[in-house]
């Protein structure tokens, strides 16, 4: 083999190392920690959905009692995530037995297939702060959910969502 053979080889397998380390890349999930999500049909308009750590959430349309609409699960979402990135500040403040309860609504538009506008409510009792500590913690919380609530960002910026259909014909 000449020097040019082995050269030549050297970058072909190169070149298929780097396509098996790309497509490698491509078929591992891109969600937080790696996390693997997916749904799967279990009846009509009906799916579990799940996480490769072990999560698993029942999702069908209204008429099924035991299932969350994708609707109520992306508020729900958004009312966890609000949850999640205020926590540490209402319960540095108001201790780690604190009740918080969010309550999130929004009628979809028929029409546009969409919800124009979510509401979120979060409910906590304040009343052992004085007037300025109430202040401040609600400019904390407010401030925490605006800039690491990151279901609430996407929703307000929006965000493309692409399709691709795999399987054969």
């Amino acid at each position: 083999m000449t020097i040019r053979d082995e050269v030549s080889a050297a970058q072909e397998t190169n070149a298929q190392e780097t396509t098996a380390q790309e497509t490698t890349a491509q078929d591992e999930p891109r969600n937080a920690g790696g996390t693997r999500l997916w749904v799967e049909r279990t009846g009509e308009r009906r799916y579990v959905g799940r996480s490769s750590r072990g999560a698993v959430v029942e999702i069908g349309d209204i008429r099924y009692e035991e299932a969350f609409t994708p609707g109520e699960l992306m508020k729900i979402a958004l009312a966890a995530c609000s949850g999640l990135s205020s926590d540490a500040a209402i319960s540095r403040r108001l201790g780690d037995d604190v009740d918080v309860t969010i309550e999130v609504e929004g009628p979809s538009d028929e029409a546009e297939d969409r919800y124009p506008a979510l509401t979120e409510r979060l409910v906590v009792d304040l009343s052992s702060l004085d007037p300025a500590q109430r202040e401040r913690l609600l400019t904390v919380v407010h401030r925490a959910i605006d800039q690491h609530c990151t279901v609430g960002r996407t929703l307000k910026a929006g965000a493309t969502v692409d399709l691709a259909v795999v399987g054969e014909r």
